[in-house]
C-alpha cells in the first residue's frame, strides 16, 4: 500500500506541509517495500484556484490509498474521498514521524474537511 505525505521538501526528515493543495512536494511511501518517491507540486503553490482538486488528481495518479497532511479543504476532501483515498490529519512533524504515527494507528481518519477552501 502507498501513502502520500505532504512535505515542504524532499527527504524523510523534512517537515510535513500543513496545506494539502499547495504543498510543495508529495512524498509517496510504499509500506511494503519501504521505498520513497517524490512528486513536485510547485504548479499549485501559487495557483489562483483549483489547487486542491489538481493536487487530489496528482495524489490519485500516484496510486496512494491514504494521505497524511496538516489540513485539507472541502473540494480537495471530496475529490480525494471520491478517489477512495483515506485522509489523515497530522500535527507538524517530520515525514518519517508521520509515517510512524500512521503505522502505529495513532492518526485518526478525517471524516470531513478541517479548513475552509482557499485556506
Amino acid at each position: 500500500m502507498k501513502i502520500a505525505i505532504t512535505s515542504q521538501s524532499q527527504g524523510l526528515d523534512a517537515i510535513i506541509d500543513s496545506r494539502f493543495g499547495r504543498a510543495r512536494i508529495f512524498v509517496i511511501y510504499d509500506m511494503e517495500t519501504e521505498q520513497t518517491s517524490y512528486i513536485d507540486n510547485v504548479q499549485n503553490l501559487n495557483a489562483a484556484q483549483g489547487a486542491g482538486i489538481q493536487s487530489a488528481q496528482t495524489v490519485s495518479k500516484s496510486g496512494a490509498q491514504a494521505l497524511i497532511t496538516g489540513h485539507c479543504g472541502p473540494k480537495a476532501f471530496r475529490a480525494l474521498t471520491a478517489a477512495g483515498i483515506k485522509i489523515f490529519n497530522a500535527p507538524e512533524t517530520t515525514v518519517a514521524q508521520a509515517i510512524e504515527l500512521y503505522k502505529n494507528g495513532t492518526l485518526v481518519q478525517a471524516s470531513d474537511a478541517d479548513v475552509d477552501g482557499h485556506w
